[in-house]
């Protein structure tokens, strides 16, 4: 089974990448939107995520993956919000701008620009791998990916 891809935004003073990298794993929680909280709640452990720093940056810095499907968000006692777990996967080479994002034509229909105010957006195997090309990166040994095709589920998930 391929996974699927989205793009999930932090403000960097709140929570950067960086961090991520140091702890190894964290709860995705503070959604508070119901479209991004029904993206969260479609995520499935390997899918992958591109990372992305907001307000400050204003720029896909990573990718991450999920570890962990979507349960009750501990931080909303008694309503009805998601989280799910992640853990990095490797920091971009090069950051991949949202001026790129916007130049990019292959990128015109990205969700970032369409649903901007959104923290959680789906994007397509191919919007996925024109970002990694952008950001001159590969993804780790049993991550190969092609401009235009979906990765190996498998790798992904076992890796």
């Amino acid at each position: 089974m391929k996974p699927s891809y989205f793009l999930v935004k932090s403000e960097p003073f709140k929570y950067a990448f960086a961090t991520l990298c140091e702890q190894g794993r964290t709860m995705w929680d503070g959604v508070r939107n119901f479209e991004a909280r029904n993206n969260l709640r479609s995520m499935r452990v390997g899918d992958l995520l591109l990372f992305y720093h907001s307000n400050e940056g204003k720029a896909v810095v990573g990718v991450a993956k999920v570890v962990r499907e979507a349960y009750p968000d501990p931080t909303a006692p008694g309503e009805d919000w998601s989280v799910v777990d992640v853990a990095p996967v490797c920091p971009l080479r090069s950051e991949v701008t949202l001026q790129m994002i916007r130049q990019e034509p292959r990128l015109g229909q990205i969700a970032l620009l369409r649903r901007s105010r959104l923290s959680v957006v789906p994007v397509t195997a191919e919007e996925f791998a024109v970002v990694m090309e952008l950001g001159k990166t590969k993804l780790p040994k049993g991550r190969k990916a092609a401009a235009g095709r979906a990765m190996d589920a498998e790798a992904t998930v076992n890796d």
